[in-house]
């Protein structure tokens, strides 16, 4: 199995430096490339096809809110995106997830929490430290009060299990855990979670649990 390619950008060298120690440590994680800024993303992304971008939310030229956008717009098939950041508690956090982002890794995390969020982001089967986004969206959504949010999700029409399976996603719940609460195959999970995220419009689990709590869906009190 190929290993998961990862690209790295961040303005500070040392950051750069010790993420790549620590991901190329890991026989399924590979480093294939790094840049300084955000507006660097898009040319090697094209260039290198990174399966996860890991960017620094806070840069000087492009920040990693307005380069996850560019990338999302712009490239095909674009990679996953996990936003490094020094403080958990974040605007700059929950817009990067808005924009699209998949996730979030904090600068301070242990190596085994890196390696484990990259892990994790690839795989795109369950959310990334999903108390932390439901406080994030708690501190700096709109509390239910999204009308387009909102009207997205009126017009997905989610059947009865498809919003169970929504809910539980909220949670942080894997495919396999889903599976173990709903007492059906992973397949089917896949399915209802496949089904979730066309219907929202959603471009992985991330954006569609944003959506969950912007819609008042369900409540990230």
């Amino acid at each position: 199995m190929p290993p998961i390619t990862v690209l790295l950008v961040d303005d500070e060298p040392l950051v750069r430096a010790g993420l790549r120690a620590v991901l190329e440590a890991q026989p399924d994680l590979e480093v294939v490339g790094e840049a300084a800024d955000g507006a660097a993303v898009i040319p090697l992304v094209r260039q290198l096809r990174p399966d996860v971008v890991a960017m620094d939310v806070r840069m000087p030229l492009l920040d990693g809110i307005e380069a996850t956008r560019a990338v999302l717009r712009t490239v095909p098939d674009p990679p996953k995106i996990l936003v490094v950041t020094t403080f958990e508690n974040d605007e700059y956090v929950y817009e990067a997830l808005r924009a699209g982002a998949d996730g979030f890794l904090l600068k301070r995390a242990r190596p085994a929490e890196i390696v484990h969020a990259v892990r994790l982001v690839a795989e795109g089967e369950s959310l990334l430290f999903p108390a932390s986004v439901r406080q994030l969206a708690a501190e700096y959504g709109d509390g239910g009060g999204n009308p387009a949010a909102r009207a997205a999700l009126e017009r997905a029409q989610l059947t009865e299990r498809e919003a169970e399976v929504l809910r539980l996603m909220t949670r942080g719940l894997s495919n396999a855990e889903i599976a173990g609460q709903l007492v059906v195959g992973t397949e089917t999970v896949k399915s209802h979670v496949s089904a979730v995220l066309a219907k929202l419009g959603a471009r992985d689990r991330t954006q569609a649990v944003i959506a969950a709590y912007e819609s008042g869906f369900v409540s990230p009190g």
